[in-house]
Order: structure tokens, then sequence, then C-alpha cells
């Protein structure tokens, strides 16, 4: 496993972030794991050299959160081998205050991301979303605050507009020093404003859903049998991807990964993990397999060849239905 600063900062993580949100078990997403099912998961990962991991505050009730802590006190020697990074927004409390990115939500919210994982304080703290009914300044000056009362070492941010992601470094005393955004084969609208503007300003690029929720796990067959259970049951899924636009380029990388000897996720991963910017995608599982391409994607390269063949039929897609 080869380790990168994330960004220009000087914290070092694995070129591979194990995603926990397949863990914790909870009536929200029954697909979830529960620890002892994780165990094997999260053991093969540390294994073989990852230390960063991602959840939040949202996933499973909280329960993920629970379960990452757990199982990294258990598999690790000491805290500092680790690097955990978790994130605010989302409803986890009742009434008016339970969600957003007031100053009151995100102090009471780091308070009880750290209970939750045993943690006395999280690497990197990310905003989930934007939100518009707080003013930027307000969210930035809290964070900054749950970094010098010594809760998180660092902040990051998530799935927003290029020029949101300005507005707030803007005004920041303590800046974002990631962007987890929504980045793979099938979903490149990212090139165009966002990724740029990281490149340019040091930002450490953590992608999210490399696999497009298991479509680039598989060989091209039907609609429903490349996705994963879990893709199958994502209220995203039809708003995040197209058939028409996508069968295309599936169809292209399962080619190459043929090629290449090697199955179309870890044909998928090595694109991501080859392009410019590209610190860490985060790799979810609920199978060792699934941690097994991800560490053998992390040792694949592919030619300029095989990239320019995969990337050519893509065509630009509609900006993203998710609620940014």
């Amino acid at each position: 496993m080869d380790y990168v600063n994330l960004g220009d900062t000087g914290l070092r993580v694995s070129r591979v972030c194990l995603g926990m949100m397949s863990f914790g078990k909870h009536e929200s997403r029954e697909w979830a794991l529960d620890e002892a099912e994780a165990e094997p998961i999260v053991k093969r990962a540390v294994e073989d050299g990852i230390i960063f991991f991602d959840t939040a505050d949202v996933y499973n009730g909280g329960q993920s959160e629970v379960v990452t802590g757990n199982l990294l006190r258990k598999l690790f020697g000491m805290r500092e081998e680790y690097v955990v990074a978790t994130k605010v927004n989302g409803r986890t409390m009742p009434g008016e205050n339970g969600r957003g990115l007031s100053r009151k939500h995100i102090l009471a919210s780091i308070d009880g991301s750290l209970q939750r994982l045993g943690l006395d304080y999280v690497d990197l703290y990310q905003i989930h979303r934007w939100d518009d009914s707080t003013p930027i300044e307000e969210t930035m000056e809290a964070l900054h605050d749950v970094v010098k009362a010594g809760k998180a070492r660092y902040v990051g941010a998530s799935s927003m507009r290029a020029w949101q992601f300005a507005k707030a470094q803007r005004v920041a005393r303590t800046p974002f020093v990631s962007m987890q955004n929504h980045y793979n084969l099938i979903y490149r609208e990212e090139e165009r404003e966002m990724i740029p503007q990281c490149l340019d300003q040091g930002i450490g690029i953590v992608p999210w859903s490399p696999l497009a929720r298991g479509l680039l796990a598989r060989s091209p067959e039907s609609s429903e049998e490349r996705a994963t259970t879990r893709g199958r049951s994502d209220p995203f899924r039809d708003s995040l991807y197209d058939p028409e636009l996508d069968v295309p380029v599936i169809e292209r990388l399962d080619e190459v990964a043929n090629d290449a000897g090697v199955p179309p996720a870890q044909a998928a991963l090595a694109w991501l993990l080859q392009k410019p910017g590209v610190t860490a995608p985060i790799v979810g599982a609920t199978k060792l397999e699934h941690v097994e391409d991800a560490l053998a994607a992390e040792e694949l390269s592919l030619s300029e060849d095989q990239i320019a063949r995969v990337e050519e039929p893509y065509v630009p897609h509609p900006v993203s239905g998710i609620d940014f």
C-alpha cells in the first residue's frame, strides 16, 4: 500500500480509504453488516495497509461510527496509527436544530460523533452537504472552533458546487483541506470546475461512489444484474445514473478489463487512482472480495492507451440529481 499526503497537509493517508457506511445494523439500511460480520473485512484492509477510514454521523443511525470506533481500537495498537474521517449535516437529533451546519448543531454533533467513536478527536471533520439556511461564515467559524478545541485535526467538504467551495474557503480561518465528491468513470462532471479548483488550491480529492453503486463492478449484463444489492435499494441510484449514457462506458470498461486480465472493479478503481489530484477513493465493502479488488487496484497501472479507450465513450451528464 502506498501512502500520500492529504492535499497540501502533512497528514499521511493510504491510497485507498475504507468507507464504513456498510457497517452497523440499523433499520435504515437492511443490507448493513453488524460488527461481527464487519470485523474480518476491516481486518483484511488493515492487514494490507489501509489506515484511512470514512464514516458519518447519519450512517445507520450512528451505528457506523460505533462499529468504526470499536473495530479500529481493536485492530490497531495505538490511536496515531489510523486516520478517521466523519461528517456532519444530516438530521441526527430531534427538533428544529437537529440538523444542518449551524454553530449549535456542529458543536453538538462533534461531541456526539466522538462519543460514538470512543475517540478524543477525529482526524478529518467534513461537512456532508451545503446548508442554504446557515451563513457559511457561521459554519466555517464553528469548524474553526472545533479544530482549536482539539476535537478535529483538519476539516473537509463534500458534494457542493465549485463556487460554494470557493466561497467557504474565502471566509475560513481554518480552511478545508479535502473535497469528498461524486466522481467515477460514469460521472465525470467534477472534471469541469471542482477538480481543477482542488488541483489549483492543493486540496485532497477523496471521491465517493468510485464504483457507481456497483455498476462498474460487473460485466455489462442487465441493468438490475449490474447493480449491487445496495445499489438496487438506493433511492439515489436512478437520479445519479442514466443507462442510456452509462452502458457504453460500462461495456468499454469490460473490454479494457478483459484485455488487462482483471475484473472491471479493479480497472475502474485503477483509472480513478491515476487521475490527477485523487488522494484516495472511498471504497465500500460488504464482502472480502470488495477489499481485495481495491487492494489489487492500488497496484494496477493502466496504460495511456487503456485510459483513453475507457474514457472515449463518455458523454456529458446532467448535473447530479443529488441534493448539493
